[in-house]
């Protein structure tokens, strides 16, 4: 998809009207639905376009020129991480916040190194969103409360371990082998040939040193990628 670099005025105040508005990426009709009542009920904010997936997120932000995109991270097609790499192509001042069930440091450090401000889990309490939302908006980083010392050391320590070797698919893809999905699955969710998750698997194994699932899944949960 061919679109026109998007154009953003400098400073903090919102486009629309005295509301800041928001593009809301998730794959969950009801969880978007719940989010957007929530903020509707806010004075300041109002959800302006959803999306069900990265690509829909780039059109929409493209036609919609959001102040503030909310994204999940676990979506069909391109992951959250690359739909971030993706908006801030598009937009260098795009302003995104990570909305995740996703309860671990690597994401979070993840989702920050490729160009998020905030990182919210959605186990936090529903009204912090907003917050996060007005600080993001402002460009000011903005990190979910129960995780801000772990991040930061995790920042400061500057690496992801044995993982930080992996490319943005490829970690997706060791994500999805560590939840047990095999080669099939995993090409449906990332909308990839099962040949392209066969490579990734091996560059995988090849770049962190490990032979089988069992090793893969032990890394992921000495990582913190994985609890199961």
């Amino acid at each position: 998809m061919r679109v026109q670099t998007g154009k953003r005025e400098a400073g903090v105040t919102p486009r629309f009207g005295m509301r800041i508005g928001v593009l809301l990426v998730d794959d969950h009709p009801v969880v978007r639905e719940g989010y957007r009542n929530l903020l509707e009920h806010t004075s300041d904010i109002r959800v302006i376009a959803e999306a069900v997936d990265c690509e829909t997120a780039l059109q929409q932000y493209a036609a919609n020129t959001p102040d503030v995109v909310v994204l999940d991270l676990n979506m069909p097609g391109r992951s959250g991480l690359e739909g971030i790499r993706d908006l801030l192509r598009f937009d260098p001042k795009a302003r995104i916040l990570v909305f995740s069930g996703a309860d671990n440091s690597v994401m979070m450090r993840r989702s920050f190194d490729a160009g998020a401000l905030g990182y919210l889990l959605k186990s936090s309490d529903i009204a912090i969103l907003a917050e996060a939302i007005r600080a993001v908006n402002q460009g000011r980083a903005f990190v979910d409360p129960s995780r801000l010392l772990e991040v930061m050391s995790s920042r400061t320590a500057g690496t992801d371990g044995p993982l930080a070797q992996l490319t943005t698919r490829e970690f997706e893809v060791f994500r999805l082998l560590a939840e047990g999905e095999n080669a099939t699955k995993i090409a449906e969710r990332l909308f990839i040939s099962q040949k392209t998750v066969s490579v990734h698997q091996t560059n995988i194994m090849n770049k962190l040193g490990i032979e089988n699932r069992a090793q893969l899944l032990r890394m992921a949960i000495s990582c913190g990628v994985s609890s199961a």
